[in-house]
């Protein structure tokens, strides 16, 4: 078959999956299996694939056909303009996500401009909050806790392929394995904790309920478990006037505002997406 043939198979064979691309997630399948841009699959239609080539792209259309996401197929994720590395281990990089690390990087520049920052990143999954952080902001020293060992080991993978020296994982429910050393010590806590409420599982996509991880999913009976958890403890843990950054669901703006403020923290903001939906919540220690 040629790359022409094939992409027209693959579309049409995806052309029933729900929250799916069929010409894009086919186009970009075949240029990573054949190692080449997509505009190449557009200027050389007519050349022949290989019967392996074809087998292995058949196999992944087929795996996803079945709902599997294609980021755990390819195995990888674009976020803030770098390649994440992702398992099934971890929860896939979004590009709400994008609007905390932006805020971050506003954040930083505002308040830090050449002077050293200290963060802490609770949840890590593949790292992307942190490690894009620090790509982008390199003068900062930031610690990465989760409490799954095979995110922490995706995490280190890409902090590794990155080359970001200023970035250091460890295994931690929270807030227990950081030391007292950093008592006071971060200028930036910052987390995208689960929230999704536990009676929304069966409405979740197919893609989301059956692949990625429940624990970095599920933030209890009203989705606000580990946002009354980490708001509890972080004046602890930040400087005085230190921020203090959630990614939030939908809706949950209000709620979490109320948690921040009944601990004690000031200047709380709700920020929205390019959807107008609450997203960002913030406030100073």
């Amino acid at each position: 078959m040629v790359i022409q043939e094939l992409l027209k198979w693959g579309s049409e064979a995806l052309s029933g999956i729900e929250y799916s691309n069929p010409q894009q997630e086919t186009r970009l399948i075949l240029s990573q299996l054949l190692g080449v841009d997509r505009s190449y699959l557009y200027a050389h239609g007519d050349k022949e694939v290989s019967e392996e080539e074809k087998d292995k792209f058949i196999w992944i259309i087929e795996r996803r056909k079945s709902g599997e996401p294609l980021q755990y197929i390819l195995g990888i994720q674009e976020f803030m303009g770098i390649d994440f590395k992702v398992g099934n281990g971890v929860l896939i990089p979004r590009g709400d996500t994008e609007l905390l690390v932006e805020w971050l990087i506003k954040f930083i520049d505002e308040e830090f401009d050449d002077r050293t920052y200290r963060m802490l990143d609770i949840g890590v999954g593949s790292g992307a909050i942190s490690l894009s952080t620090a790509y982008h902001r390199p003068k900062g020293e930031i610690l990465g806790v989760d409490i799954s060992k095979e995110a922490l080991m995706i995490a280190e993978e890409n902090r590794i392929n990155l080359r970001l020296d200023n970035v250091r994982f460890i295994e931690s429910d929270l807030f227990s394995s950081i030391g007292e050393e950093y008592l006071q010590g971060f200028d930036i806590i910052a987390s995208n904790p689960p929230y999704i409420p536990e009676g929304n599982r069966e409405t979740l996509q197919k893609e989301v309920r059956m692949y990625e991880p429940a624990l970095a999913l599920f933030g209890g009976e009203d989705g606000l478990d580990y946002y009354r958890k980490i708001t509890s403890q972080a004046r602890k843990y930040l400087a005085n006037g230190g921020l203090l950054i959630f990614e939030i669901g939908a809706g949950q703006g209000p709620d979490v505002a109320r948690i921040m403020e009944g601990n004690g923290f000031k200047a709380v903001t709700v920020e929205k997406d390019l959807e107008n939906r609450d997203r960002i919540v913030a406030g100073r220690s």
